[in-house]
């Protein structure tokens, strides 16, 4: 579950000293893989207690009058009307309309505080500095002061709720009241179950909003031109995205799970790759795909080695998410 062109900025949390913490791996390595039981933590979150360490998340901090007015401009997401503590999604697109950066957050009034995954913060800043150019905007990266972290009790339904910035300084405070702390392979087991992508993880570069799922959470398609909006629009009224994200579920037989990148195969015919995996408490093995948009869902493709069967996360028409049943 990781890639290797990625690599964390934060430092290794305290919380993976806490009682069972093993650490994690590749980019999510200063946090907790486990605190001894990803099942029962998996369990844990879903009857609604416990939280999760995601303190390796690249945190920033955009201030200044003209901040969501630029922020509107230059992403997928409306912005001028975001309400305080509102909790919402934007991305920034390639020319073509590749997604280039993803990241998730809220106003609180005085600033915009966003997060994106680990590693991504640099670039992100020093993309919106060079794009401000007379607005009053400042940016800082402030992953060494502010953890993100998620907790099930504080999740509403709506897209990306659950998550919370925490000062880094207070995690272990924060752990003795929220706890108890369950481990990021738990969390990633029902992120995936979700259809939720990672950027960078279950997308390349040459994914766009359509194929992914991100029309509605993070791209508002009544708004004002964007750099890769004519992408968007164009796919969107035509239909047809070339790829769909795609839940797979895994044969269990063996105790294995896909090499993250590994080729997708319809017979010999590579038809996608496999982003991240993990092992469901419920559902067994199971991983995100993306896969070309015609690859009729009934087939039962090839995730590096292992048979996998198909459930639709994408609508391959329109590109909008499906919530995956729920069991």
């Amino acid at each position: 579950m990781t890639d290797e062109t990625l690599a964390p900025t934060a430092p290794t949390s305290p919380l993976v000293a806490l009682p069972g913490g093993v650490p994690g791996e590749g980019i999510d390595a200063p946090v907790a893989a486990h605190y001894g039981s990803f099942n029962t933590e998996q369990r844990t979150l879903e009857s609604g207690e416990g939280f999760v360490d995601l303190s390796h998340h690249d945190v920033l901090r955009i201030s200044g009058k003209d901040r969501l007015t630029l922020l509107h401009n230059l992403t997928t997401q409306h912005l001028t009307d975001l309400q305080p503590k509102q909790w919402t999604g934007m991305l920034l697109l390639s020319p073509n309309g590749h997604v280039e950066h993803a990241f998730y957050g809220y106003d609180d009034g005085e600033a915009l505080l966003v997060q994106t995954e680990p590693g991504q913060g640099a670039a992100l800043a020093d993309f919106l500095v060079k794009m401000r150019f007379w607005s009053e905007v400042e940016v800082e990266v402030v992953t060494s002061s502010l953890a993100l972290t998620w907790r099930p009790s504080s999740a509403t339904g709506e897209p990306y709720s659950g998550y919370e910035f925490v000062p880094r300084d207070q995690l272990l405070s924060y752990a003795e009241a929220a706890g108890p702390a369950c481990g990021l392979w738990a969390f990633e087991a029902l992120r995936i179950a979700r259809g939720e992508p990672r950027l960078g993880l279950d997308t390349d570069h040459r994914t766009i909003p359509n194929e992914a799922g991100w029309i509605g959470p993070a791209v508002h398609l009544d708004k004002g031109c964007y750099r890769g909006q004519e992408t968007v629009a164009r796919v969107h009224t035509l239909g047809r995205p070339p790829r769909r994200l795609t839940l797979l579920h895994l044969d269990g037989s063996e105790n294995l799970l896909p090499a993250h990148g590994a080729e997708l195969r319809n017979g010999e015919k590579v038809v996608g790759f496999v982003g991240t995996s993990a092992r469901h408490h419920e559902l067994g093995p199971i991983a995100l795909a993306m896969v070309k948009r015609n690859v009729s869902l009934d087939i039962e493709l090839d995730a590096g080695g292992l048979p996998a069967t198909q459930e639709v996360l994408v609508d391959p028409e329109v590109g909008l998410h499906v919530r995956p049943k729920l069991r």
